[in-house]
């Protein structure tokens, strides 16, 4: 088996993957199916390039990180961001007692040992479902900082956001994935 061809295979079991990823960034079917079919004939043309330094996979969703990013500045797709203030529902205030304690209904449900949630296959296709669940602007906002490993700053330059805002988004978007897991794991 040639190396092209070893290399045509593992691109093709990682593309569910990838569009996934793309999907949930995006937000679009097409634009994701571009993208990713962008990604994968720059991963073709460059795999030679491909020094091993890091895992092949995560070599190749560093190429689609890199295409979604060009795709936001090429097509500036951007949602109207706004600086909101918290809604009473998203405020850390209204989570706590004065004394600093939680309020019963806000009080986080245990979810158990954290090494078995992990290496649960339906614990992560909840965790997809909340994802794909959230507005789109929260769920672009959430994925590029903890699914694509990108700074607050840079964020807030890809987005044109304010650092605040990106912390309230952030924020919104993990309170929102805590209820809906809870809901979806835990009853």
């Amino acid at each position: 088996m040639t190396a092209m061809h070893s290399t045509e295979e593992h691109i093709a079991t990682l593309r569910p993957k990838l569009v996934a990823f793309a999907r949930l960034q995006l937000r679009d079917n097409t634009a994701a199916e571009d993208t990713v079919q962008d990604t994968l004939v720059t991963a073709l043309e460059k795999h030679q390039t491909f020094s091993g330094r890091s895992a092949f996979e995560t070599w190749v969703f560093g190429i689609l990180k890199n295409k979604i990013l060009e795709r936001f500045r090429h097509e500036r797709r951007y949602l109207a961001w706004q600086d909101e203030e918290l809604s009473d529902e998203d405020s850390f205030e209204n989570l706590f007692k004065e004394n600093g304690r939680w309020q019963a209904i806000s009080k986080p449900i245990p979810w158990g040992d954290p090494d078995q949630m992990l290496e649960n296959a339906a614990f992560w296709r909840l965790l997809d479902t909340c994802l794909m669940a959230l507005p789109a602007n929260i769920a672009q906002v959430f994925t590029m900082r903890e699914l694509m490993g990108m700074t607050t700053q840079e964020i807030c330059e890809a987005l044109t956001l304010s650092d605040a805002n990106c912390w309230v988004i952030l924020h919104r978007a993990r309170l929102r994935l805590r209820g809906c897991i809870e809901k979806g794991w835990l009853t």
